[in-house]
């Protein structure tokens, strides 16, 4: 059995079939699938989207490329739709410094993650962590205003050095669709130096569909194809690959 760590289920692109992607992800082996928000909005979906769906989660949070979503009153907000037993993280938060080149706005995107960080250790959550470009910034931050803190960073694209220094934090990393593409570059040689309990399996569904979907819509029953690149990098079958992550997803989110 697997575990979809992280995707986007309440995006529109499966408006019109998303009971029947749920059901290819329970025929594909994937017990459970945790949403992340991106907006207040999209927030508000995903947390709605768990109630209706038994084999659905959701992290609630305020995207860095939505910082102008964010006011004195988002926290609060967060913190009510975090009151839901099926909401078990606080992201997708971070920094993206990809799109973003303004200086003053990316110190707002930094401020805007330590105060949902902060929201995170006040509800006792793991924190779900976007880092584009901005792999500097964010381990700063998280040696800082994320101490004591657990969680992930999504969608891992850092440096094997970086990763080094995010697991002796105690978070992990959760690699995607990329890790079978051809050009993957340096991600192969990180997963396979990755610590067995430092690792989780994700889609970003509908987004970074694996080989041999690629430039189709993503979707959770792909995260198996992520597990047999990952169990081919390792030298590890894939029933094992599929144990570990699934101990380390449960584990992290309280499954």
């Amino acid at each position: 059995m697997f575990i979809d760590t992280h995707c986007h289920l309440e995006d529109e692109k499966f408006s019109e079939d998303r009971a029947e992607v749920l059901e290819c992800a329970k025929i594909a082996g994937v017990e459970k699938i945790i949403n992340f928000g991106s907006t207040l909005k999209s927030s508000i979906a995903v947390t709605e989207l768990a109630k209706n769906f038994f084999e659905l989660y959701a992290g609630v949070g305020i995207h860095p490329e939505e910082i102008d979503d964010f006011d004195e009153k988002t926290c609060v907000r967060l913190a009510e739709l975090a009151a839901d037993k099926k909401v078990i993280a606080i992201g997708e938060i971070g920094l993206d410094y990809h799109w973003e080149k303004d200086s003053a706005r990316r110190l707002i995107q930094q401020k805007i993650f330590i105060e949902q960080l902060d929201l995170a250790r006040q509800l006792n959550l793991p924190v779900c962590v976007h880092d584009r470009e901005a792999h500097g910034d964010t381990l700063k931050i998280l040696q800082t205003a994320g101490k004591n803190l657990r969680g992930v960073l999504h969608c891992y694209s850092g440096s094997l050095e970086t990763a080094r220094e995010v697991w002796k934090l105690g978070w992990l990393i959760g690699v995607d669709g990329p890790l079978t593409f051809k050009n993957s570059a340096k991600l192969p040689e990180i997963v396979k130096a990755a610590p067995r309990d430092m690792i989780l399996i994700e889609t970003d569904a509908p987004y970074l569909a694996p080989t041999p979907y690629r430039g189709k819509r993503n979707e959770p029953a792909y995260v198996v194809e992520v597990a047999k690149k990952l169990a081919e990098i390792r030298g590890e079958t894939l029933d094992k690959v599929a144990a570990y992550t699934t101990a380390n997803a449960k584990t992290l989110y309280g499954l």
